[in-house]
């Protein structure tokens, strides 16, 4: 079976302006995973019969802009997009101090230093304080967080005024639009992450809609990497019940693939894993992978989901977690209002008591989602106090195009449960 998309919701919350180890997840290693059950829904999309379904309109999304190269995670095209910058030794990038190590590990492996600039606690860019920390950068990483955009002309205003080049960070904002124009269509470069948003293994993309993509060149994957992107992709599905006439037929072959696996691991000869799954906390960074080209099942996927209805069912369901969670105690939605054009990834509820209702919900199996539960090594409260504060007090909650109304309602009634319960004496 496929491993689950939760496994980055698994780490408990560290006290209140505590960091990691150093070289633990930083470095792509996460600590040991608490004795929690799986998540009973799924935590992005997985494939179902309503997967191909059309409708729901237009929806802009960062593949309008001029060029793009489908790629196998969101970093590695982060990766690709600062080399394409020309960034090497020496060279100083401008990152957000709330951020997963999936946007820092590429700046340290091309040589690079990241400099960590102030957010915002509704999660827009302090340009005050990167104003302040300009001296010898040469790109600012802006992230458009939970799929609600920067103020993006204002960060491209900037960043001609001072001439530096500006990468857009679209792994949380495949949709949207800002000023009329589509997300992506800011930056020098932008990237997207392509996995959190369509019902497949890997994905990401690299798009520039001011620069020439043929200096970057890709490969395809190989024969081994094209079946275990599809057949990984379909046991998601299986394992939250959908597809279950397609699980039947294959039911044999797959058997048997994951008697042969449990055979390779007893005899110590088991494969490596084969791409970069940041979505699940990742593997770390994997330079290997800049050459190659996302599968093809990832890109046909890519093709025929309508973006339309992923669109309108994300709004849609965002738009019921918060009218349910309005006026509940110990919480509130991060942004108290859905602007139109905004098709978000996750609903991010900031928790009063993030450590008990964490607990509660993960022993229930309701999925959770924590962006920048660690910050990089050195990056506190000192640095940026609503970046600590947001890393330890913001939970996101799916509300991908692929939940059931019924799947919706459970989270729902959990989440009341758990946060009136951390109330109660």
């Amino acid at each position: 079976m496929a491993q689950s998309a939760d496994r980055v919701q698994h780490f408990p919350p560290a006290p209140a302006g505590q960091q990691a180890a150093p070289g633990t997840p930083q470095a792509g290693h996460p600590p040991p995973l608490p004795d929690y059950p799986r998540a009973r829904i799924p935590t992005k999309p997985v494939l179902s019969r309503a997967t191909f379904r059309a409708g729901g309109g237009h929806a802009p999304s960062i593949l309008d802009v001029r060029e793009a190269r489908l790629v196998t995670s969101g970093r590695v095209a982060i990766a690709l997009a600062l080399r394409q910058m020309g960034v090497g030794p020496g060279d100083r990038v401008l990152v957000p101090s709330y951020h997963c190590a999936s946007m820092i590990e590429p700046v340290v492996w091309l040589g690079a230093t990241p400099v960590f600039y102030r957010i915002h606690r509704d999660t827009q860019v302090d340009l005050d304080d990167v104003a302040a920390k300009l001296a010898g950068a040469k790109v600012l990483l802006a992230t458009n967080y939970f799929g609600f955009p920067q103020n993006l002309s204002r960060l491209r205003a900037f960043c001609d005024q001072h001439g530096l080049m500006l990468l857009e960070d679209c792994a949380h904002c495949f949709l949207g639009e800002h000023e009329g124009q589509p997300v992506g269509s800011f930056g020098d470069y932008a990237i997207a992450s392509t996995m959190k948003f369509f019902p497949i293994y890997e994905g990401g993309c690299l798009v520039s809609a001011r620069h020439s993509l043929a200096p970057v060149r890709l490969e395809a994957g190989g024969f081994r990497f094209e079946a275990k992107m599809a057949v990984n992709a379909l046991e998601d599905g299986f394992e939250y019940q959908r597809l279950r006439t397609v699980q039947r037929l294959l039911a044999l072959p797959l058997g048997l693939k994951n008697f042969l696996l449990r055979q390779l691991k007893r005899s110590g000869n088991a494969p490596q894993p084969m791409a970069p799954r940041s979505s699940e906390g990742g593997f770390g960074f994997d330079p290997d992978w800049l050459g190659k080209r996302g599968s093809l099942f990832s890109r046909l996927t890519l093709r025929l989901v309508s973006r339309g209805r992923m669109g309108a069912l994300r709004r849609s369901h965002y738009q019921r977690l918060q009218a349910a969670l309005d006026g509940m105690p110990g919480c509130r939605p991060l942004h108290a209002v859905l602007p139109e054009r905004v098709y978000p990834w996750v609903f991010p509820l900031y928790v009063e008591q993030p450590e008990a209702v964490f607990d509660t919900l993960k022993r229930d199996g309701v999925p959770i989602i924590r962006f920048a539960e660690y910050l990089w090594e050195g990056v506190d409260a000192t640095v940026c106090g609503a970046s600590a504060e947001l890393s330890r007090h913001v939970l996101q909650f799916p509300c991908h195009q692929e939940l059931q109304e019924q799947e919706l309602d459970w989270m729902i009634d959990k989440i009341k449960t758990a946060l009136l319960a951390a109330r109660a004496p």
